[in-house]
C-alpha cells in the first residue's frame, strides 16, 4: 500500500507552454500513477504558446484574476474564465490561454497524466491566426 505524501507549494518549474507552475501532486513529487495538480501563474499580457495535450484531460479552477482562452481546431474559439469558473479541456484540443488584463491570473491545474508536460505538444506561434 502506498503512503499519504504532503506535497509543500513551493518549487516553481516554466513549462513548454510558456507558463509559470508551482508544482504539486505528480510522478515525480508524490509518485502519482494518474493525475497531476499544480498551480498556475499567468501575468498581466501573458500568453501561452499555442498547445494541446494528446494523452490527457485538463481541469482548471481560476482562482483569481481573470483570463480568456483561444480553443478548438484552428483556435477559432474565445472563451472568458474568471475567478470562480471551472474549465475542462479534452485530449487532443488545441488551445491558448492567455491574460488580457492588468492583475495575475492564478488557477488550479488537474490533469489526467502523472507526468502532464510529456505529453504537451506545441503549435507554431502563429497557429490559428489568419494568413496574410
Amino acid at each position: 500500500m502506498a503512503d499519504c505524501k504532503l506535497i509543500r507549494g513551493n518549487e516553481a518549474f516554466h513549462g513548454k507552454q510558456g507558463l509559470d507552475y508551482f508544482s504539486g501532486i505528480s510522478a515525480e513529487s508524490a509518485g502519482s500513477t494518474a493525475l497531476c495538480m499544480h498551480l498556475v501563474t499567468i501575468p498581466p499580457g501573458g500568453t501561452a504558446r499555442p498547445h494541446y495535450h494528446a494523452n490527457h484531460e485538463s481541469a482548471i479552477f481560476v482562482l483569481e484574476g481573470n483570463s480568456e482562452m483561444r480553443h478548438g481546431p484552428a483556435l477559432e474559439h474565445v472563451m472568458e474564465i474568471r475567478a470562480g469558473d471551472f474549465c475542462y479541456i479534452p485530449a487532443g484540443v488545441p488551445h491558448q490561454p492567455y491574460n488580457p488584463t492588468d492583475k495575475p491570473v492564478r488557477a488550479v491545474i488537474a490533469r489526467t497524466d502523472p507526468r502532464e508536460q510529456e505529453s504537451v505538444v506545441l503549435l507554431p506561434a502563429d497557429f490559428g491566426r489568419p494568413r496574410p
